[in-house]
């Protein structure tokens, strides 16, 4: 009974638009109060939310995202992989994605991706011809890439979360991330030859190409410093962060892109995002404090191994409620109210937690596209001053396939976990 009361006291609390992090951090402080429990415990719990080295992997990401995203290297980028592959039929598209899955490997960030590659790939593709629907949804799916392919801002807050290894995790979201980016380009490619409404490219000459391969060559250099230090094992997610924002400064500053205004813009930018993911993260500990002392997730996990037998009908059911939650609440809410509470049951049925890392990660992709509070939507619909009935309908194709990969996930669990396991050893 206490459990059903504190969810339905959360889920008002959000349905009164309280922002995220006080509704979290409020009720925990409320909950322990009724009770009488110790306070003692708040002010460690926000200490301890804070200083977390591994945490300080996502403002340096935010940071280094920002810098890219003002210093315009998304262009170059997209211009380099659309010199290869622009010609082919619905190439455009493919182009898309490939750029968002290298985008993806620098940023973690699916916003900026979205942002980055939509101001660029939305115009030339409608002016070819493309269906808007479709070019709205294209870029909205491949955005989300920023959250699968490492590095991850959700597989850190996860990894920290879990207290799990947040390489293994990086390592395990490449193949899925990578699959994922193959079935948008099939997509992509069969829409485009079953449609007429798009005009072709012309194939780019040799020199042409060369330069505009040359032009997205740091920006691909920089992915590969970013990655590769970390699966090396010459430095930790955070420190390999710190190494982009510093690679990415002397970059735009090298392209006479950045200036001291645009780098301002930055630092300020990722300032008022790292706030309001610190605040979630500690109203989101004392949440956990309190729902631990009232024995929430224990019972929770108790009340699931006893109901379902099977891991397979476990993970149906935590696969539906949190597609059901992500109508709702935007991903990092989602990692850190209901990571917490469904780790023991996790844990229970045996399942790996690096495998469930990358489940959650997909369904939370899938909640960046779905309305009404899918926040891929809402940055495509900003960039492209479309209608949000719009870029919902071009994506719902897009959140069937992320679906259908977090099923073949679960029947296919060495797509996530073959190259952590088996390939890094």
């Amino acid at each position: 009974m206490e459990a059903l009361f504190i969810l339905v006291a959360l889920l008002a609390l959000l349905v009164l638009r309280t922002p995220v992090a006080f509704a979290l951090g409020g009720l925990g402080i409320i909950l322990l109060a009724l009770k009488g429990l110790p306070m003692v415990g708040v002010p460690t719990r926000l200490h301890g939310a804070m200083d977390s080295f591994e945490l300080l992997a996502v403002p340096m990401f935010l940071l280094m995202s920002n810098v890219l995203l003002r210093g315009g290297v998304g262009k170059d980028l997209f211009a380099g992989v659309q010199s290869w592959v622009g010609h082919f039929p619905g190439g455009l598209g493919v182009a898309t994605i490939l750029s968002c899955t290298l985008f993806s490997a620098i940023s973690g960030s699916s916003v900026a991706t979205a942002a980055t590659i939509g101001t660029i790939a939305i115009p030339e593709m409608i002016q070819r011809g493309y269906d808007r629907r479709f070019v709205f949804g294209m870029l909205a799916a491949g955005g989300t890439l920023g959250i699968l392919i490492p590095p991850s801002i959700p597989l850190i807050i996860y990894g920290i979360v879990s207290e799990s290894s947040i390489k293994t995790l990086f390592l395990a979201g490449v193949a899925p991330g990578l699959f994922l980016a193959v079935a948008f380009i099939i997509y992509g490619v069969l829409f485009a030859r079953f449609s007429s409404q798009y005009q072709a490219m012309p194939k780019v000459g040799w020199p042409e190409r060369l330069q505009a391969s040359l032009k997205a060559l740091p920006t691909v250099l920089l992915a590969v410093c970013i990655i590769g230090s970390i699966y090396a094992g010459i430095a930790t997610p955070s420190e390999s962060a710190g190494l982009g924002f510093v690679l990415a400064l002397l970059m735009t500053f090298a392209m006479g892109r950045m200036n001291w205004a645009l780098l301002k813009e930055s630092v300020e930018h990722t300032l008022k995002t790292t706030v309001m993911v610190m605040l979630i993260v500690a109203g989101a500990k004392v949440f956990s404090y309190a729902i631990t002392l009232y024995m929430l997730p224990q019972t929770i996990s108790m009340l699931l191994t006893q109901h379902i037998s099977t891991p397979g009908l476990f993970i149906l059911a935590v696969g539906l409620v949190l597609f059901l939650i992500g109508f709702f609440l935007e991903s990092l809410s989602m990692l850190l109210i209901m990571v917490p509470v469904l780790l023991p049951a996790v844990l229970n049925m045996g399942i790996d937690p690096i495998w469930f890392g990358i489940f959650f990660v997909i369904l939370i992709e899938t909640a960046l596209i779905t309305p009404p509070v899918g926040m891929n939507l809402f940055i495509i619909q900003g960039v492209a001053k479309a209608s949000l009935q719009d870029v919902s309908k071009g994506a719902l194709p897009f959140a069937v396939i992320m679906i259908v990969t977090a099923v073949l996930l679960w029947f296919w669990p060495d797509l996530a976990l073959y190259v952590p396991y088996h390939l890094a050893r």
